[in-house]
């Protein structure tokens, strides 16, 4: 994963800096133990590699078992995975391994609920750019973990007008054909839009894909009608677990829920240690 020990060397100099206090004065040198990481509620299980890198990174001697693999379900007081080692290197990785993989469990979990209250009606989820700052890349691979999809990965790998750019550029049509003028042929425009009037503007500029930015079920209902498959359509904005179902039943295409990654509640794991 590009970037992961970055990540966990940022983490990592975070917590430790100049030296693990407790550590240092309470435990033996040389002292062995082994540790478990066990699930204490239900989870949809993403992450595990990253927090053997976390151990790996500070202590290649650590000995890591993952006992359940990414994508997994794994129920409350599941043993998920297995470490045996130096006791300081167990103690001094445990809350960087525990943060990183609570938290992208939990981003994998809610994705999960998200995917399949809207099984059946042909709607993707797909995740937003409103990411932990530093994290993007372990939250948007927990939600594929969870059974979504990623949307564009930042500002340079796609294109998506919004409100501020439309008015900045003078209106939809000259946004998009300043932005097709700009962009190589192999990359889509998106455009979003707030009425049936902007829909209708998107349409006749030519937009690949055309977002209906925070419309009540009824107008996005007849925006599917009115775009008639000449361009993909996603829903954004306000979404949630109890309107997503009603949301996909309008025909969409795609819904885009930031809350996937700025919203999705750590998973209780925990690490217990027994010295050897």
């Amino acid at each position: 994963m590009i970037g992961l020990d970055r990540i966990i060397e940022n983490a990592l100099a975070e917590d430790i800096h100049t030296g693990d206090i407790t550590t240092l004065a309470v435990v033996p040198d040389k002292r062995t133990a082994r540790a478990r990481l066990i699930a204490k509620e239900f989870l949809v299980l993403a992450g595990i590699e990253v927090a053997n890198r976390v151990f790996q990174y500070l202590d290649p001697t650590i000995v890591f078992q993952a006992i359940h693999h990414d994508g997994e379900r794994c129920s409350a007081g599941t043993v998920v995975a297995e470490l045996a080692g130096d006791s300081a290197s167990l103690l001094q990785g445990e809350r960087v391994a525990l943060n990183l993989l609570q938290r992208m469990c939990g981003t994998a979990t809610l994705t999960a609920r998200y995917v399949e209250a809207v099984q059946g009606t042909g709607a993707r989820i797909v995740d937003t750019r409103k990411t932990t700052p530093g994290l993007r890349v372990l939250e948007k691979y927990a939600v594929r973990v969870g059974g979504g999809i990623n949307h564009r990965t930042g500002l340079y790998d796609g294109v998506l007008i919004k409100e501020n750019h439309i008015a900045a550029a003078g209106g939809i049509e000259e946004a998009v054909n300043r932005a097709r003028a700009y962009i190589p042929h192999t990359m889509k425009i998106e455009v979003e839009t707030e009425s049936l009037a902007d829909v209708t503007a998107a349409l006749t500029a030519g937009a690949d894909i055309i977002m209906l930015d925070n419309m009540d079920c009824e107008m996005m209902t007849r925006a599917v009608a009115l775009i008639a498959g000449k361009a993909l359509v996603e829903a954004s904005g306000g979404v949630n677990l109890d309107s997503v179902r009603r949301i996909a039943e309008t025909g969409v295409d795609i819904i885009s829920v930031g809350a996937l990654t700025h919203s999705a509640r750590a998973m209780d794991i925990s690490m217990l240690l027994e010295a050897e």
